[in-house]
C-alpha cells in the first residue's frame, strides 16, 4: 500500500511539474499561430492591394510564356516592354532584363516557365535595398507634396509605433496649407498621442522645437515632424528645412534623424521626379509609397529603389491602418507573380 502511495504521490509530483510545461507549450503554439496567422492577413491585404498591379505586370507576363516556344529577342523585347508599361521606368526594365539574359545563358534555360522565375528572383534583389535599424529617441521628418497622402501616413505611422508600445508626439510644422494642422489633430486623437501646433503661418522651427521639448518632457521615443510641401520653390523649401534640422542638432543632438519622403504611386514616373528633387533638398532616408492599390503601375516601387537608391520602407495598400505595411522586397515581388 506504501509503495502505491509513494507512486501515487510521485505520480502527483511529476504532474504538477509537467502541467506548467505544457502550458507554456500550449501557449508558444497558440502564439506562433497567431503570428502566422497575421502574418497570412498582411499578406492577404498586401495581395489584394497589389491586383492591378498583378493584372498588369504578371498577368501580360504569364500570357508572354504560354505563348513562347523560344527564349530570344523577341522574348526579351516583349518583357521589356511590360516592365516600362508597369512604370519601372526605361533604366530599370533595361538593366532587370540585361541580367535577365545573362543568368539564361549562363545557366543554359530554354523554359520560359524557368526565365520567369529568375525574374523573379532579380527582381527581389533589386529591392532588396539595406536600411538602418530603428534608434531611439528619434526625429522623423515626413516630407512630399501636398496631396500624396502625408498626413494620413503620419497618422497610420503613429498608429503603428504605439501599438508597438513606442510613445509617439506629433508636430504639425506644415503651417502654410490651410487645415493641415486640423487634418493632423484628428489623427493624434485616433492615435491617442499628443501633439504640438501653432497658428497658421506660424514659424515651421518654432513648431518643432516647441515638439522637440514635448518629446523630452515625456521622455517619447519618436517625434513625428509633418512639413509643407512647396517642391514648386525648392530654395524656401530646402531653407526651411536647413533651419528645422538645426533646431533638431541643437536642441536634440542625442535623436536620431530620419527624414522619410512620401510619394503617390498612381503619378508613376512623376513620382520618380519628385524622389530625384527632394533627395536634391534633403537628406532622405526613405520612401513610403502611398495608393499602391489604386495603380496598376507598381512598378515605380523597383525604379525608386533602382535608380536613387533609396529602400521603400512602408507602402500603402488600402485605407485602413494595416494597410500600410512594412516594406518586404520578397512579399512585394510574390505579391506581383
Amino acid at each position: 500500500m506504501g509503495i502505491f502511495g509513494f507512486g501515487a504521490k510521485k505520480e502527483r509530483e511529476r504532474a504538477g511539474q509537467e502541467a506548467p510545461r505544457q502550458a507554456e507549450a500550449q501557449h508558444g503554439a497558440q502564439a506562433g499561430e497567431a503570428g502566422q496567422e497575421e502574418k497570412k492577413g498582411l499578406f492577404s491585404r498586401l495581395f489584394q492591394g497589389l491586383s492591378k498591379t498583378r493584372a498588369n505586370v504578371a498577368g501580360r507576363v504569364d500570357e508572354l510564356v504560354e505563348a513562347t516556344e523560344k527564349i530570344d529577342d523577341d522574348f526579351y523585347e516583349d518583357l521589356v516592354d511590360i516592365l516600362i508599361m508597369s512604370d519601372m521606368g526605361v533604366r530599370t526594365s533595361d538593366r532587370v532584363i540585361e541580367e535577365l539574359k545573362a543568368r539564361v545563358q549562363a545557366q543554359r534555360i530554354t523554359d520560359a516557365r524557368k526565365a520567369r522565375e529568375i525574374l523573379k528572383d532579380i527582381l527581389k534583389e533589386t529591392m532588396n535595398t539595406p536600411r538602418k535599424p530603428l534608434k531611439w529617441p528619434m526625429v522623423m521628418l515626413v516630407v512630399g507634396v501636398n496631396g500624396v497622402g502625408k498626413t494620413t501616413t503620419i497618422g497610420k505611422l503613429a498608429m503603428r509605433f504605439k501599438d508597438a508600445r513606442h510613445s509617439v508626439v506629433l508636430a504639425a510644422a506644415d503651417t502654410f496649407r490651410a487645415a493641415a494642422a486640423d487634418q493632423l489633430e484628428i489623427w493624434a486623437q485616433r492615435a491617442q498621442v499628443p501633439i504640438v501646433r501653432h497658428a497658421e503661418g506660424a514659424d515651421p522651427a518654432a513648431v518643432v522645437f516647441d515638439g522637440i521639448k514635448k518629446a523630452q518632457s515625456a521622455e517619447a521615443d519618436l517625434l513625428i515632424v509633418d512639413t509643407a510641401g512647396r517642391l514648386h520653390n525648392k530654395k524656401n523649401l530646402m531653407e526651411e528645412l536647413r533651419k528645422i534640422s538645426r533646431v533638431i542638432t541643437r536642441e536634440y543632438p542625442q535623436a536620431e534623424v530620419r527624414t522619410l519622403l512620401v510619394i503617390d504611386a498612381t503619378t508613376g514616373q512623376n513620382g520618380l521626379a519628385q524622389a530625384r528633387e527632394f533627395s536634391e533638398v534633403a537628406d532622405v532616408s526613405g520612401i513610403v509609397l502611398t495608393k499602391l492599390d489604386g495603380t496598376a503601375k507598381g512598378g515605380i516601387a523597383v525604379a525608386i529603389m533602382d535608380e536613387l537608391k533609396l529602400p521603400v520602407l512602408y507602402i500603402g495598400v488600402g485605407e485602413q491602418i494595416e494597410d500600410l505595411q512594412a516594406f518586404d522586397a520578397g512579399a512585394f515581388v510574390d505579391a506581383i507573380f
